[in-house]
């Protein structure tokens, strides 16, 4: 009987991410990785500008809700985000040339997007990390470090609520905001910028024709400077913390609980390569069917029902498991993938207009400082067009893009090579996902964790002036002035 119940919450857990989703954009259908939304519609006219305030409007009660209203925000956010979505949704259907054909393309990167959350969620949820050991400065920057490289091989999502319970607990009696700032820094985020594994935009560059291991091999560097600065800047926060006022047994053992769910993983990595622009011959249930989901987003959904149905008990209650993080990032995502479709393609025709005249480093703030407040994905497409289009490339083409991931002079003297263009553009939009709450999915999802357990969690301005400016922009500033200030 426990079971079934347990099921049927999965179910409804399900169903909310895709009604949501439904419901916000109005009508049609799509997946995240292949294609991006902003391109779905090139050569029509730009949307016009007053069409993204829906978009302005979410961010900004995204960042004030919890603050100045936070009772009405915490019983009306998910109305509040689906009629937002739903009235750009309702503009796109029947007001805009090629406006449904980008409505389907964006259902479908959200309902991609959200099969691998919540099926990384749930793998995840089910697997009891106890780590015998009281946090100290050197404990936790280990933690990080490693969680940082584990990113790269689950992805910040599954990295990220791995270890952000263990993280937590280990760090009970002594936990201050900074705590839960940095894990998102460095695990949610900065961590996965090595492999097409790690993020959802080098896995979109991936699809597009970049080889697997281009990024790993040109960014090992300033990835591991970076990732250790801000262990080193996290230990001079975390001495100032003092110890904690809890006592008890530090052997520094570490019990595993659940692990058979490590063996979910493994279909579920190998499922995002399911895709036709990366094994050719499969097929695309989208084309045969016209379905608003694939082979992909099949296979994910089926792992998080088995995962959660056969998960340790145990192990789920010791994590106090339940499904309002992954609700909560489903309805506020459906309606930030709905509003910022006007966003991102003014965005984008602008990039793409102004190519010619956009150096290295217009390409680096643009793109690093639009992924913290839209979806990094699909700003990193943007971008990436806009800079292929510079050296006379097609995003689109597969063999132009690895002709511009091996290395093209630029047709102005004096300019960097499409290989530090790409560069930038991938950097910035891993790096700078850190930089709010919305930046990236793992965020949104770790806040609320931290929250459920009583943690002290920044707010949303909280997390942007206290941190994110004064650590992360220095960090990022140093990298501009290094590698591409052209």
């Amino acid at each position: 009987m426990r079971v079934a119940q347990d099921f049927m919450l999965l179910r409804q857990g399900m169903r909310w991410a895709v009604l949501t989703g439904v419901a916000a954009m109005s009508v049609m259908v799509v997946a995240p990785a292949p294609v991006m939304a902003a391109s779905a519609v090139q050569g029509h006219q730009p949307p016009p500008v007053w069409l993204a305030l829906p978009f302005v409007i979410l961010l900004l009660m995204i960042a004030t809700g919890p603050i100045l209203y936070p009772r009405f925000w915490e019983h009306h956010y998910r109305k509040v985000s689906v009629l937002l979505g739903a009235s750009v949704s309702a503009s796109y259907a029947f007001g805009i040339e090629g406006g449904r054909e980008l409505l389907g393309h964006t259902l479908e990167e959200y309902l991609s997007f959200i099969a691998l959350v919540t099926s990384l969620f749930v793998v995840a949820g089910g697997i009891l990390i106890r780590i015998d050991r009281r946090g100290s400065p050197a404990v936790n920057a280990l933690l990080l470090l490693f969680g940082a490289m584990a990113s790269n091989i689950v992805g910040t999502t599954g990295a990220s609520m791995l270890l952000i319970r263990p993280y937590l607990r280990m760090n009970a009696g002594r936990l201050k905001p900074f705590h839960i700032v940095f894990f998102i820094f460095i695990i949610s985020n900065i961590g996965g910028g090595l492999t097409p594994i790690g993020d959802p935009p080098l896995f979109l560059g991936f699809l597009r024709g970049v080889p697997f291991f281009w990024v790993l091999s040109r960014l090992w560097l300033p990835w591991l400077l970076t990732v250790v600065v801000l262990c080193l800047i996290f230990v001079v926060f975390d001495m100032r913390a003092g110890r904690s006022d809890e006592s008890g047994p530090s052997s520094g053992r570490i019990v595993l609980k659940g692990s058979w769910n490590f063996l979910y993983l493994v279909p579920l990595i190998a499922s995002i390569f399911l895709d036709p622009a990366v094994i050719r011959g499969v097929p695309s249930l989208q084309e045969l069917f016209h379905l608003p989901f694939g082979i992909r987003e099949v296979i994910m959904t089926s792992i998080a029902l088995a995962a959660y149905r056969t998960s340790d008990r145990e192990a789920l209650q010791a994590n106090e498991f339940n499904f309002e993080p992954i609700r909560e990032v489903a309805f506020l995502f459906a309606g930030i993938f709905a509003t910022m479709m006007p966003a991102l393609q003014l965005i984008g025709a602008y990039a793409q207009s102004h190519a010619a005249g956009f150096t290295v480093t217009k390409f680096y703030w643009f793109t690093g400082i639009l992924s913290g407040v839209l979806d990094n994905a699909p700003t990193y497409l943007n971008f990436l067009a806009g800079a292929a289009g510079k050296f006379g490339l097609d995003a689109g083409s597969p063999d132009d893009m690895r002709l511009f991931a091996q290395g093209v002079p630029s047709p102005v003297a004096g300019d960097a090579s499409s290989v530090t263009y790409l560069l930038a553009i991938s950097l910035a939009a891993v790096f700078f996902g850190a930089l709010t709450y919305i930046g990236n999915a793992p965020n949104f999802m770790v806040r609320n964790i931290a929250s459920q357990t009583g943690a002290d969690v920044p707010d949303f301005m909280a997390y942007i002036y206290r941190y994110s400016l004064p650590v992360l922009l220095p960090v990022f500033f140093v990298l501009w002035y290094v590698l591409f200030n052209y």
